[in-house]
């Protein structure tokens, strides 16, 4: 028996918030992954054109004409690197779905965990550039709170007035994953009744593409909407994305003693190490086996529970591999298609691109959805699955089964795995 049947808390989602390059909210986000329209555009930008001719990657998953006001404070907006702006935006969302109101409740019964990869990157690359150019006497004096990891963290504590844990995760790609799974662990010991969690990244800049083009991690396809290709065979990299996502969770019971609407339940969660390489994924899978086979202990489930899984599969040849082997170790036969299985994994990355720190709170939403609706996100361009990819991916048209509980993985630079898993709720 898995934690989840002896868990005294159970921990529902009742908030959902997100800013992404498919659209300004939540709605926008799971529409486009639904019907499988692409939020990659071309790279752009004067940071970028000033090189021109020196990018090798030509496509990103920018969130254009962003306008800070038009979602918080500008006061506050002003204060704030692009990554946290990102940030309190979908939270400001996710409160207002949820109907929570803090000022009525304990604020020491309350805390935020955030996550982030690189945190705020652009007033870093500023910075430098205004040291170098004009001397440190010009530097701003919120140069610092901007760029810190945990600027999203402690603004959105400041802003709802939350005395509980507050927290930044940074695991590179699996940030937001594992700040689900921190908060959901900071609920189930009963320390919290609500928490606000979730990731953001805003990273699509002159220094974070050139790095990541140098690796050679970065598509060069010059198509945005056939760019990123999880899972075929011509796949060449992963399509550098920004956004954010966010969540209000809180415990089933307080959820219901204020009549909130619940849209799902988060019930298990783990996290392992490759203890491998600092960049590139164990080519056996075994940190990502170990992270799904302690998520399904700690949901108390068995592999045949999971309908759905959204993968990682940011669409490089190494890391959609040994997912796909890690997959197949763990759930055997219900994921080989060959032999009948019925288990759909799909990655949503064809869509809207890799968030880094940000990708795991953006596909928790696919899979939300998936629950709900009983429609499974496809995974785009599509075409040509590797011959050893036996699992059904879900190629090119949303598909509509019911689903009962939907597995989100996300690992990272550094060897992090984290493995979500959320049930729907029939009350």
């Amino acid at each position: 028996m898995g934690s989840h049947a002896t868990n005294q808390h159970k921990v529902v989602i009742t908030g959902v918030g997100a800013i992404t390059c498919m659209g300004p909210d939540p709605q926008s986000a799971w529409a486009a992954m639904r019907d499988g329209v692409s939020g990659i555009t071309r790279l752009e930008g004067d940071e970028f054109s000033r090189f021109d001719g020196q990018w090798s990657a030509h496509v990103a998953g920018q969130v254009k004409d962003w306008n800070p006001a038009d979602h918080i404070d500008p006061r506050e907006a002003k204060r704030l690197d692009r990554s946290a702006q990102f940030g309190m935006a979908a939270v400001s969302q996710a409160v207002k779905m949820s109907g929570v109101d803090f000022s009525a409740m304990e604020p020491e019964r309350a805390g935020v965990a955030f996550g982030t990869g690189v945190g705020g990157i652009s007033t870093i690359e500023d910075g430098h550039s205004i040291l170098l150019e004009r001397g440190p006497k010009r530097l701003g004096p919120l140069t610092v709170p901007k760029l810190m990891v945990n600027a999203t963290a402690g603004n959105v504590s400041i802003t709802y007035g939350l005395r509980g844990p507050a927290t930044a995760m940074a695991t590179a790609c699996a940030s937001s994953g594992n700040a689900i799974g921190e908060a959901l662990e900071t609920m189930r010991r009963g320390r919290t009744d609500v928490m606000i969690s979730g990731g953001t990244e805003a990273a699509i800049t002159p220094l974070c593409v050139g790095a990541f083009q140098a690796m050679k991690a970065l598509s060069g396809n010059k198509e945005p909407a056939a760019a990123s290709r999880p899972f075929d065979a011509e796949r060449d990299g992963f399509v550098l994305a920004e956004g954010a996502a966010a969540f209000v969770l809180e415990t089933e019971a307080f959820a219901k003693a204020r009549g909130a609407t619940i849209l799902a339940e988060l019930v298990g969660w783990a996290a392992s190490a490759d203890a491998y390489h600092i960049t590139a994924p164990d080519e056996a899978g075994r940190g990502a086996r170990q992270a799904m086979t302690w998520a399904l202990e700690d949901a108390g489930l068995k592999p045949a529970d999971i309908g759905y899984i959204n993968a990682h599969g940011t669409s490089t040849p190494l890391g959609d591999s040994a997912e796909v082997a890690a997959v197949l170790d763990v759930f055997g036969e219900h994921a080989r298609k060959s032999k009948g299985g019925t288990l759909l994994m799909s990655s949503t990355k064809s869509v809207h691109g890799h968030a880094l720190g940000a990708s795991g709170a953006v596909e928790l939403i696919g899979c939300i959805h998936a629950l709900r609706e009983g429609l499974v996100p496809p995974t785009i361009n599509l075409h040509q699955p590797e011959e050893h990819f036996d699992i059904d991916l879900v190629p090119n048209e949303v598909r509509k089964t019911p689903i009962r509980y939907a597995m989100n993985n996300t690992f990272g630079f550094g060897g992090h795995n984290v493995s979500l898993i959320v049930g729907r709720y029939d009350g």
